[in-house]
């Protein structure tokens, strides 16, 4: 069964290929696009099930073994991961369907959709460092593509802050790379954490981790260098502006777990306290830049930075309530910013415009629309009963045990500052008249498959508010795993584990 490892990989990159054959032919494109990654999901879920009930599952590339080959490796944390890229993939070639025109797929969106979805689920389940950097590139590639269809100026403006800063991160992480290899003589992530720990001299640990922090910071548009994301992630379509919007800073976000649980754990005094003080900054200016737009994109993409601080929270307090809250913030997050960009493009549709100024009265012309931008905006804000609120308490009150005052106020109120970001949007876009006197109403059933794509992604996140008994148990699981990385380095390295 290691080969299901692979297969999150295997077939986007598949699907990409195939996509390319029928570059011509618009409806097999678009075929592919939606039924490859519903299969790309079913077999997410297998994986997750699987891992879940019988371990870290490991898989020897080329039957090479660790520490000499690469591997793949799947842990509860890297299935949650994978799972939650396959639903979002799939939301997206959903919507895709009816909004992404034809000029954008004669230049290739589902190839560089599917290779997108490729880097991502490769850099969750990679057991490589080096191959960990190989993967970012190649989603950087693809976003960056991405980012640039259609070649309108703002596109242009946001991607050149988008790839200079991400540029920026690979050079740093490959520096990084560079000294681990010089330091400890390998790449394998269970074998450096091996190697590390035998070290005499941690000062260049730390400097190495150091390095690695500013890194995947950037990457997860942390504070201070986050200002490339507000500044690119409004202008492509939105279907490219969702599946961003959930997944890449989170493969940041992932990496940042995944070494500063596994390899640089030695002086978590140090490198967690500047997390945290990385987390409370990255709450607070993601927030308060939200505060000030009016423009529905630009309000979302700054809540995108200040609920990365809620993720770094977990990770910075290091506890095991602390990591369970990190990992269930992850996956109602992404779930929830994904849905509320695809709301928005479907605001667009029916009002005409993402500023709000120039919207109004689709409470009163769309309620159904209306209920489904409620959910997920109410989760993000932290609302009961919504899967939002359980992530945020999980948080904080793993804050007050640690005593994470400042963090556990600033967490408060970010919360609070978010909620009044969702209403204004409510107020603005919903409640108010429509400043048009006469506002053309679509056709209902034109739109009719972005409000099922809408619907199914607020139904997951009521969902997990509601019976959210077995998303903790996974983020339970994945937490115990984190804290305890010998069976992760046992499961990698078998027989020649120390």
């Amino acid at each position: 069964m290691e080969v299901l490892v692979a297969l999150p990989i295997i077939i986007p990159l598949l699907l990409g290929a195939l996509s390319l054959t029928v570059l011509s032919n618009h409806s097999a494109q678009r075929w592919l696009g939606a039924i490859g990654t519903a299969v790309l999901l079913i077999c997410s879920v297998w994986l997750l099930l699987h891992t879940r009930e019988v371990g870290i599952q490991v898989l020897e590339v080329g039957s090479w073994p660790a520490p000499f080959g690469i591997v793949l490796v799947s842990d509860m944390l890297g299935a949650i991961m994978v799972v939650l890229a396959s639903i979002t993939g799939f939301a997206t070639a959903l919507y895709s369907l009816k909004t992404v025109r034809k000029r954008f797929e004669r230049f290739g969106y589902y190839p560089l959709l599917h290779l997108l979805l490729a880097g991502v689920n490769g850099a969750f389940l990679t057991g490589d460092i080096f191959n960990l950097y190989v993967w970012f590139e190649v989603l950087l590639v693809a976003s960056f593509a991405l980012l640039i269809l259609g070649g309108e100026r703002a596109q242009m403006e946001g991607a050149i802050k988008y790839v200079t800063l991400n540029l920026l991160s690979s050079a740093l992480f490959l520096t990084a790379i560079g000294l681990t290899y010089g330091l400890v003589g390998t790449l394998n992530m269970a074998d450096i954490a091996v190697k590390m720990a035998s070290l005499e001299d941690q000062k260049m640990v730390t400097v190495i981790a150091s390095l690695f922090l500013i890194a995947f910071a950037i990457k997860a548009a942390a504070f201070p260098l986050f200002f490339w994301l507000p500044a690119s992630y409004h202008t492509p379509q939105v279907a490219v502006s969702a599946i961003f919007a959930g997944l890449l800073t989170k493969v940041g976000v992932y990496a940042l777990y995944r070494v500063f649980t596994l390899i640089f754990t030695a002086d978590t005094g140090f490198t967690h306290e500047i997390l945290l003080w990385i987390a409370i900054f990255t709450m607070l200016t993601g927030v308060l830049g939200a505060a000030a737009q009016f423009e529905v994109r630009r309000i979302l993409s700054f809540h995108i930075i200040s609920q990365i601080g809620y993720m770094i929270l977990g990770l910075a307090l290091f506890t095991p309530l602390a990591l369970i809250g990190g990992v269930f913030y992850i996956m109602h997050h992404i779930i929830v910013k994904a849905n509320l960009f695809l709301v928005a493009g479907l605001m667009y549709r029916l009002g005409g415009s993402f500023e709000l100024k120039k919207l109004g009265g689709l409470y009163r012309n769309h309620p159904g629309l209306a209920v489904l931008f409620l959910i997920p905006a109410l989760s993000l804000a932290g609302v009961p009963p919504l899967s939002g609120f359980f992530a945020k308490f999980i948080l904080i009150k793993a804050g007050v045990e640690a005593s994470a005052w400042w963090a556990v106020g600033i967490a408060l109120l970010v919360g609070l500052l978010t909620l009044f970001s969702m209403i204004k949007i409510w107020n603005e876009a919903f409640w108010k008249a429509s400043p048009e006197p006469n506002p053309a109403v679509p056709a209902p059933t034109r739109n009719g498959l972005l409000y099922w794509t809408i619907g199914l992604l607020a139904a997951m996140t009521v969902a997990i508010g509601l019976f959210g008994q077995p998303i903790y148990l996974m983020a339970e699981m994945a937490a115990e795993q984190l804290l305890n990385p010998a069976g992760y380095i046992e499961a990698v390295l078998g027989g020649t584990a120390p």
